[in-house]
């Protein structure tokens, strides 16, 4: 139980974090810091978060393993899938398209700058849904029904 209710606590933390950052962190820093230097700060922000949510899609995962080992549950079940396709939405979406975009932000590249990070928002919008799907899955686990 101990275990069950860990895993729901790093999802729900997981998911207050990507939140924080899309909707405070981000538009705050470009608010008021001239663009440049709130480009540099957003970027120092994403790094520590992807790095963070590798952390926390591993922890995650982990953790589903070690619950359906000891109930002897399915191999592959939701609380696998939904950190799983999070952790795959970190590697493409930061690791694999943040050279990309210093790339084309130095004239480098086929593809446009803002076109990749077009892209890039897309896997984070995707992983925080993922994230917040989860952390409400493992929740409704949690609250015990309601006697009638």
């Amino acid at each position: 139980m101990l275990l069950e209710r860990s895993r729901t606590l790093v999802a729900a933390l997981w998911g207050g974090l990507l939140l924080a950052i899309a909707f405070i962190a981000a538009p705050s820093a470009f608010e008021v810091l001239e663009r440049a230097q709130a480009g540099r700060l957003v970027g120092r922000v994403f790094e520590l978060e992807a790095f963070t949510s590798c952390c926390c899609a591993l922890l995650l995962m982990a953790m589903d393993r070690r619950i359906q080992r000891d109930a002897g549950g399915a191999a592959v079940t939701a609380g696998f899938l939904l950190p799983a396709g999070a952790f795959f939405c970190v590697v493409a979406g930061y690791y694999a398209l943040q050279p990309m975009m210093e790339a084309a932000r130095a004239g480098q590249g086929s593809v446009p700058f803002m076109t990749l990070h077009a892209i890039s928002m897309g896997f984070y919008g995707l992983r925080t849904v993922l994230v917040l799907v989860l952390a409400w899955r493992l929740s409704a686990r949690l609250i015990p029904p309601r006697a009638s």
